[in-house]
């Protein structure tokens, strides 16, 4: 079993090839009992832990011993003036928390989190769990600390329940999901950003004192995603030491980063402590989120690696979780809210013709929705574009051999909708306040059970009527004014949670009454692209920003944590409608075929080389994305810091390798790409036939055809896609210009 207890040392040891997790029972001057992280990074045996790093209190001359302390459940009021992970105010006030150890328990497995989001273990043999139990013996408050470790990856889940098991009221103000102490300075990367702009990746400089990554905003938000990574200088794709940290959580986190005066660095993860308590009465327990560490000690690039497996096998779940994901038309771009049945028809014909295999009806479809500012909550079809109903358009769709898929906003109300008018109290306010517009739509108080049946019932009436396939979920707007009409004032702090508890709820419902529904989540593009919507939606609209240069960038960020099979990625009309620039058909087509490929633009409106490109498009793409979902990704070159953008999959002997260019630059010697990882023996470029050894295209390169201003295929906004297969032992051939496939 790959978590052990050294009774005698008092020693817990995780341990996999790949990273050591080293806990101790260690007893403290007032004589109680607590756990400490004394390792957690490369494989090491517990012999390696010595006693004399504890003696801190012999040369800490001002603060308590426990400002010093790598305690695995660090708690606030007790001289520990670093970031807390659990602090519960009692009902005289006071916000001393006091854990002490109290037993463990090792078991195979892992448990369900009820109500929310989780990774999973499908066989008790895949995972062990660590659970710790700790007590306030003065307000009664106790605490499980689990740590999952996954057999394959390497990965633990770490997340804490807190029971109040006294007798009095208590609040928490603080319920993290997890905290590492590590010692030494480390550089910090996250992924930051904006609408249309997501995921791109920001390195921070060791500094003394706090870096905080956090959403305020009800959602993971598009502009601070839930994940961080802390690295040793020098760490890049391919070597160095990196320590992620990736909340399963869709709502409001805190990723709170501390390195002390004593140079020891302290993370803390979890649910925004800001606006933030929850009220435990006698025997009630809090459920925090899960977070997921993994420890990579050979670069960016094998830690990426591991998260995508992880993710990919064991928080994806249900039908579609293995299974190939439909080639999606979406109306969006091509009509905006300006259609008809037959205008709709016409596009799906189109769309089938060109080797389709799913129609997506965006927004407008319901109430009577001409424009952004009616309806949200309406679930039911608009006549006037629709005068046969939702199933008489399906069977159409359905006859051309293509899935049929619809756009649902269900989190949101319109003022000017029946639903509205019919429950006012269901909008998200605080009493007596104004209400703050923003996109001409509100907030349904999701915390509410009456809102949760009620799109429960009316979302599967209509998924069942209109015999639909696939669902996008969005969700367009943040919070503002928060409150609710059901919550008294003492609970009121805890809203944003409840919110995210009802939309978990609501989505666990719907996925499990229609389990042949693919659900794909978006928030406005890629502002709630997390790993709680994963557990549900196996795919996630990475951004509202289709444009092939900036999906570069975009899609090369979110590969840091999530895996190809879950980023949804669309061909759309240039000029591009969000930066109005002009890229040829064959670029947008290779950048969306590293994810789930789709198309969003007008079917009937192009021009018959570029229908011929798009079915060329989706041939090759249906003939690759088995690989593209299951293959190991490599990042190669970033587009964040350099004129060129690169990075491959590999899979089954094969390995396809995309590169680009943004700029042509003149007067240079082309640069050469080399791959990375592949395995010994000999690839054969598909295109032309020769065949190279993997220590050429690892130690060579490829000289990519692209860069260079003489050739024909030269110029700004191009790229190639490329792919090699493993062969037997063959005759090695000197290197050669590679063959452009675009």
């Amino acid at each position: 079993m790959p978590v052990v207890f050294l009774e005698e040392q008092r020693i817990f040891h995780l341990y996999h090839p790949n990273v050591s997790l080293l806990l101790s029972i260690e007893t403290l001057p007032d004589g109680s009992d607590t756990v400490l992280m004394r390792h957690f990074g490369a494989p090491v045996s517990p012999a390696c832990l010595d006693d004399a790093e504890l003696q801190r209190d012999r040369w800490i001359s001002f603060d308590t011993y426990r400002a010093a302390f790598p305690f695995a459940l660090p708690t606030a009021g007790h001289g520990d003036f670093r970031p807390a992970q659990l602090s519960v105010r009692d009902q005289d006030g006071s916000n001393c928390t006091l854990m002490q150890y109290r037993r463990h328990e090792i078991t195979a497995g892992k448990r369900l989190l009820e109500g929310l989001p989780a990774t999973y273990a499908e066989q008790d043999g895949e995972a062990t769990t660590l659970a710790l139990f700790f007590e306030d013996p003065y307000t009664g408050a106790q605490a499980r600390l689990e740590y999952t470790l996954f057999e394959e990856t390497g990965a633990i889940a770490i997340q804490c329940l807190v029971t109040n098991g006294g007798s009095q009221l208590l609040t928490l103000t603080k319920a993290a999901s997890a905290a590492l102490t590590l010692p030494g300075a480390y550089e910090l990367l996250h992924l930051h950003g904006a609408w249309a702009r997501e995921c791109t990746p920001e390195r921070l400089p060791p500094m003394h004192g706090e870096r905080v990554i956090r959403s305020r905003r009800g959602a993971s938000s598009h502009q601070h995603n839930p994940f961080a990574v802390l690295l040793t200088p020098g760490t890049d794709e391919h070597q160095g030491e990196a320590y992620g940290v990736s909340l399963v959580y869709s709502g409001n986190f805190v990723i709170d980063v501390e390195q002390d005066e004593l140079d020891q660095t302290r993370l803390v993860a979890g649910i925004n402590d800001e606006d933030f308590s929850w009220l435990l009465a006698p025997g009630e327990t809090f459920q925090t989120p899960e977070a997921v560490v993994i420890y990579s000690g050979q670069g960016l690039g094998d830690l990426s690696q591991r998260y995508h497996r992880l993710y990919r096998t064991r928080l994806c779940r249900g039908y579609w979780r293995d299974r190939p994901r439909p080639i999606l038309f979406n109306n969006w771009e091509a009509t905006y809210f300006d259609f008809t049945q037959e205008k709709l028809l016409q596009i799906a014909r189109r769309a089938a013709d060109l080797g389709a295999e799913l129609f997506v009806l965006d927004d407008g479809w319901f109430g009577h929705r001409n424009d952004d500012t009616t309806s949200l909550g309406d679930w039911f079809e608009d006549p006037a574009k629709l005068p046969q109903g939702l199933g008489s358009l399906s069977d159409q769709i359905h006859a051309l051999g293509l899935q049929f898929g619809l756009w649902f906003e269900p989190e949101m109300i319109s003022r000017d909708s029946q639903l509205y008018r019919t429950h006012p109290d269901w909008l998200m306010h605080a009493a007596n306040r104004p209400v703050t517009p923003s996109r001409s739509q509100y907030i349904l108080d999701m915390s509410r059970t009456d809102v949760q049946e009620y799109l429960i019932r009316t979302v599967s009436d209509v998924l069942e009527r209109g015999h639909i396939d696939y669902v996008k979920w969005d969700m367009n707007r943040h919070f503002s004014e928060i409150g609710s009409a059901r919550l008294s004032p003492s609970r009121q702090p805890g809203l944003a949670h409840r919110y995210m508890l009802g939309v978990y709820r609501v989505m666990e419902e719907l996925t499990t009454r229609h389990p042949t529904v693919l659900f794909e989540g978006c928030s406005g593009g890629g502002g709630r692209l997390d790993p709680g919507m994963l557990y549900y939606m196996p795919q996630i609209w990475v951004s509202d920003n289709s444009d092939a240069v900036a999906r570069m960038s975009i899609q090369y960020g979110a590969s840091l944590v999530y895996p190809p099979s879950t980023l949804c990625c669309h061909v759309s009309a240039v000029p591009n409608h969000q930066v109005r620039r002009v890229t040829s058909m064959d670029l947008r087509g290779m950048v969306a075929m590293s994810g789930v490929l789709g198309y969003q633009l007008d079917p009937t409106a192009l021009a018959e080389n570029e229908q011929t490109a798009i079915r060329a498009q989706i041939e090759q793409y249906k003939a690759l994305r088995p690989l593209v979902a299951r293959g190991t990704f490599t990042r190669l070159q970033s587009p964040v810091d350099h004129n060129l953008c690169a990075w491959q999959i590999c899979c089954d002997g094969h390995v396809l390798v995309w590169a680009f260019q943004v700029l042509q630059i003149a007067n240079r010697l082309p640069p050469r790409l080399r791959l990375q990882g592949l395995p010994a023996g000999h690839y054969r470029n598909e295109a032309d036939g020769r065949v190279y050894t993997a220590e050429d295209l690892c130690g060579h390169g490829l000289s990519l055809p692209f860069t260079r201003p003489h050739d024909q295929e030269a110029g700004d906004f191009c790229g190639c896609l490329l792919h090699f297969v493993s062969v037997p032992t063959s005759e090695h051939l000197p290197h050669n210009q590679i063959h452009l496939l675009s």
